[in-house]
């Protein structure tokens, strides 16, 4: 049977500075896929400005996540690396998908719920078409392999449920002009890929609490813009507990913090949890910690004096994301006029 090739597409908002649990939870795994797949990876603006955005932050942003991308390791070389504003396709995959998804699939997004908060009604339309506009964005490329969080998994699942109806909605169309993959359709089914010793990174200061950009303390996060001692010093306050560390992975259980920083210090050096409780294990936090220090300060500093080095020269930025821009919609552009094709509508020859 014909597959579609392997192709991975992620992205993320320039809403602000990035942090280590970006680096962990994506970023060393999109480094590590572009040895093996052929990716596209994005800053997605337009989902950032679901809610409202200042324009010339909104700006500066996007240049900060493009250095990000670029100073943790991804090459623009091997991958696509744009801004999604930059290829129209986007938005018009996009309306599409709002013609295709249905109101009750959207309904269930938790996603939207926990950000209007209880005022929906002032809520944006794009933030809840917001699943629809990332399902283009996957769909948009023909993607077989999307890394996500687990608060995306279910927006992936969408984006699921919207190629199948395309395919089963346009089979007649689909089939009369060859433009499917055998009998799996126009669009692929797009798999989950979550990977790595520390997929979702918890907060300094509360173990129990997700890392976050909107966190109101700094000293819950470790920001891919800190310098060496910013690092150290957010490590050494970072919440622990007075027990010495267990040897093996199960002694972590009600232990938030301590697990947190367990995988940390795994997903830094690139070992497993068990191989740093072998190492650490019966030992105090002090100097677990102060091992700790020394690994996030060698790995992420020198990620932070990159950016720095590429922030000072923006219109270099700038040019990597227009030219991954045209190789976006090298991809972008035959598969979207299929798609007007199939639907019906028409277009210049």
């Amino acid at each position: 049977m014909a597959e579609f090739p392997q192709r991975v597409f992620s992205g993320m908002q320039p809403t602000s500075t990035l942090h280590l649990g970006n680096y962990l939870g994506a970023l060393t795994n999109w480094v590590a896929m572009q040895e093996s797949y052929d990716c596209v990876y994005c800053v997605v603006d337009m989902h950032a400005i679901t809610v409202w955005q200042d324009p010339a932050e909104l700006t500066r942003a996007i240049r900060e996540v493009t250095a990000a991308y670029l100073a943790a390791g991804v090459d623009p070389k091997k991958s696509i690396i744009f801004n999604q504003s930059q290829v129209a396709q986007h938005a018009e995959l996009a309306w599409v998908f709002n013609c295709v998804a249905r109101l009750g699939w959207l309904n269930r997004m938790t996603q939207f719920k926990e950000k209007a908060g209880k005022d929906r009604e002032n809520a944006s339309v794009g933030l809840y078409a917001y699943p629809n506009l990332m399902a283009a964005d996957i769909l948009l490329y023909k993607a077989t392999h999307v890394p996500v969080g687990e608060d995306q998994k279910q927006h992936l699942e969408l984006a699921r449920d919207i190629a199948q109806k395309f395919n089963n909605d346009f089979a007649e169309q689909i089939a009369a002009r060859g433009l499917g993959t055998g009998e799996l359709g126009f669009f692929p089914q797009p798999e989950p890929m979550i990977q790595g010793p520390a997929p979702r990174v918890m907060s300094l200061r509360d173990g129990t609490k997700k890392m976050s950009k909107s966190d109101a303390s700094d000293y819950s996060r470790i920001n891919l813009t800190d310098d060496a001692e910013t690092i150290a010093q957010k490590v050494r306050k970072a919440k622990t507990d007075p027990e010495a560390l267990p040897s093996e992975e199960k002694g972590l259980e009600g232990r938030p913090e301590a697990e947190n920083l367990v995988g940390i210090y795994a997903g830094l050096s690139g070992e497993s949890r068990a191989q740093v409780l072998g190492q650490f294990g019966g030992g105090q936090f002090s100097a677990f910690k102060a091992a700790l220090v020394d690994l996030a300060v060698a790995k992420l500093a020198p990620i932070a004096g990159e950016m720095r080095r590429l922030l000072a020269d923006p219109s270099h930025i700038d040019g990597i994301l227009g030219q991954g821009a045209e190789r976006a919609a090298e991809i972008a552009a035959p598969i979207m006029r299929d798609v007007k094709d199939v639907v019906g509508f028409v277009r210049a020859r």
